[in-house]
């Protein structure tokens, strides 16, 4: 048996969803291992409920896909989360099938070794691809998954028809309030704060850690219904190792490693604005309030406004009333999230441009 049928089997034998889970009624959902360099990678598999699933009746701008064909998109995860960021984004795709990996060094992958880096990710995800059997996607990529899909679709040209990038995919402005010579990790606390700081922690058992959650202040409202159970799956996930000692899923070193490519320079440059930058039409969704809930969020508009001029093809929206996380864990979030990864289907079926000003999609 080849592997990719022994891929296809692992997916319909794969772990289920519970039946809390919000996916439930739309989708069946199994994990498998991918064979990359170094080991295996794990990969969540949202398949759509019914024979090929067709689309709900109304979809932006009314197209839909040809007979028997499965919309697919390719959801990838932050620089400290797992694929089971994405339940909640997956329910409000109805007959779309979602492929959603642990990137290196988190989740079930977090035992890969380096190097890592946005190639050594890309790479890995058309390896996924290529295991599938799928031949272009669209790319929704959230925080440092963005920045993972600019480069797949720059390093494996004709894999990605569209990207939208959710928080992330552009260079950072450097952290404000540090010294021009302030060391790597002194910009990574400066940058991911208490997201760093857990990774170094144990916790005595689950509720340990979902009370850390709780007690996180982006997270204080994402506990609520309809979606609580979506956060409390998503932490209970990220716990590995043995009680009284679990800790973070998330490679320490690897979340070092990649947030280094998260500024200027190296391959997110080559894809944006190097000597052949890529020629995939990509569309930012911004939080306006950061990591901590705060007012200050990841990117300022004239940052987003400064790349605009820079990259004629990209298009952004604010989504008003969330942050960094709750983007793709709220109501407001991942309507606006679903909402434009539908629209970015729909172009790829009716080979439309899809719109063509940020107007036009702002909410």
């Amino acid at each position: 048996m080849d592997d990719r049928r022994r891929l296809e089997r692992a997916v319909s034998a794969g772990t289920t969803a519970t039946a809390r889970d919000v996916t439930a009624a739309t989708h069946t959902y199994a994990t498998l291992d991918v064979p990359v360099a170094g080991g295996r990678l794990r990969v969540g598999v949202w398949d759509p409920v019914g024979p090929h699933a067709p689309e709900p009746a109304a979809r932006p701008g009314g197209a839909r896909p040809a007979p028997g064909a499965v919309p697919t998109v390719l959801a990838v995860h932050g620089i400290t989360a797992s694929h089971r960021a994405w339940p909640a984004v997956v329910a409000a795709l109805p007959g779309v099938r979602v492929v959603a990996p642990d990137l290196r060094g988190r989740g079930r992958s977090n035992a890969l070794p380096g190097p890592y880096g946005m190639g050594a990710h890309a790479d890995d995800l058309a390896a996924v691809l290529d295991a599938l059997g799928i031949e272009s996607v669209v790319a929704l990529g959230h925080s440092m998954g963005a920045f993972v899909s600019v480069v797949l679709a720059h390093r494996h040209p004709g894999r990605v028809a569209r990207l939208v990038l959710v928080d992330g995919g552009v260079p950072l402005p450097p952290p404000t309030g540090l010294a021009p010579d302030a060391t790597h990790d002194e910009v990574l606390r400066a940058l991911l704060g208490p997201a760093v700081e857990r990774l170094a922690r144990t916790f005595a058992d689950r509720e340990e850690y979902r009370a850390f959650w709780r007690a996180h202040p982006a997270f204080a409202s994402a506990w609520d219904e309809p979606w609580g159970d979506v956060v409390a799956g998503y932490v209970d996930y990220d716990l590995v190792g043995e009680a009284p000692a679990l800790r973070p899923a998330s490679s320490a070193a690897a979340v070092s490693a990649d947030s280094l490519e998260l500024y200027e320079g190296g391959p997110l440059a080559e894809a944006l604005t190097g000597e052949h930058p890529l020629d995939v039409p990509l569309v930012l969704l911004r939080a306006p309030r950061g990591l901590l809930d705060e007012p200050e969020a990841l990117y300022s508009p004239e940052h987003l406004a400064a790349w605009r001029e820079r990259l004629p093809g990209l298009r952004t929206r604010d989504v008003a009333g969330i942050n960094h996380y709750t983007i793709i864990m709220s109501p407001p979030g991942v309507e606006a999230v679903a909402g434009e990864t539908l629209r970015a289907l729909d172009a790829v079926t009716s080979g439309a441009p899809g719109p063509a000003s940020d107007e036009e999609v702002t909410a």
